[in-house]
């Protein structure tokens, strides 16, 4: 039997937003300030929804879980990061690597569930602010537990695939994080079951929720025009831009994640035919556990 190569992976390299060192301490700086505002005022939604009962309502209650998943969403990422600025280096392990990606796919997920389910209670809210204000505890916890069993079961799914993956020498992703099809498409190994199913569950995880948050707008927008009050009518339009900021801002980030990466995988892909052209293949398996 033909010996395996023992040598074992031990890191990732993020190459960041810039690899200009003159502006490292802008990037640090900006980033460190964002982190922080959006810690502080998610937290203090947190406690205002809290401790106030009048905001014990569904709308309210969703808004609270998707502060709770924003601070552990930008704090998957953005630590590492600024880390990596200070200490001037650009390496992640393999299994912080792993464990960044879990993380980030389960939040990112959690907040795409919760912010379609908090649209959902905006629009019953407004058509019917009685019923909707009185909802039953139960059935919000059941379909906020709901939207926490699909993520965790999705980020599983994606990292059990990718820990089955033997990875190549060039390590290099071109993010300040473990993007999940960046990694994929640095392995040796086949990757089409991989790809397949990010294929699939971002279809269905976000094809779906933006489908459904498109839907609640519409009928938004319908319930605030029955207003006759003018301002009713602000308020209600008020509350309905700032959601639609969230909304905005959440999934155009998702898709220059997803434009970027295919960019840099389309450049990958290019530069390892190029190798293999040249006679001059750079790609080395690496294993995660030495075989006898």
């Amino acid at each position: 039997m033909e010996p395996e190569n023992d040598t074992q992976l031990s890191e990732f390299l993020l190459l960041g937003l810039s690899e200009q060192a003159e502006i490292q301490p802008l990037i640090f700086g900006l980033f460190l300030s964002m982190h922080l505002v959006t810690v502080v005022g998610n937290l203090l939604i947190i406690l205002a929804t809290i401790s106030d009962t009048h905001l014990h309502i569904p709308m309210y209650f969703f808004l609270t879980n998707m502060s709770f998943v924003d601070i552990c969403f930008t704090s998957t990422t953005i630590p590492k990061m600024l880390l990596n600025i200070q200490t001037q280096s650009k390496a992640i392990t393999y299994t912080g690597c792993i464990t960044q990606m879990y993380f980030l796919l389960l939040f990112s997920g959690l907040d795409s569930f919760l912010l379609t389910d908090g649209l959902r209670q905006i629009c019953g809210h407004l058509s019917s602010p009685v019923l909707h204000g009185h909802h039953e505890p139960l059935a919000l916890q059941s379909l906020v537990l709901a939207c926490w069993i699909m993520s965790v079961l999705n980020s599983l799914l994606h990292s059990f695939m990718v820990l089955r993956l033997s990875f190549c020498t060039d390590l290099e992703v071109s993010h300040f994080f473990c993007e999940l099809n960046q990694v994929v498409h640095h392995a040796c190994s086949k990757t089409f079951i991989n790809d397949m199913m990010i294929h699939i569950t971002a279809l269905l995880l976000v094809g779906g929720p933006l489908t459904c948050i498109l839907y609640s707008y519409s009928k938004i927008v319908s319930s605030i025009q029955k207003i006759s009050s003018t301002l009713g009518r602000y308020k209600a339009f008020s509350t309905c831009a700032s959601r639609l900021s969230v909304v905005s801002l959440f999934y155009c980030t998702v898709l220059v994640v997803y434009l970027s990466s295919a960019v840099s995988q389309n450049m990958l892909n290019c530069n390892r035919l190029f190798d293999v052209h040249s006679g001059h293949p750079h790609t080395e398996p690496l294993h995660l556990q030495s075989e006898e």
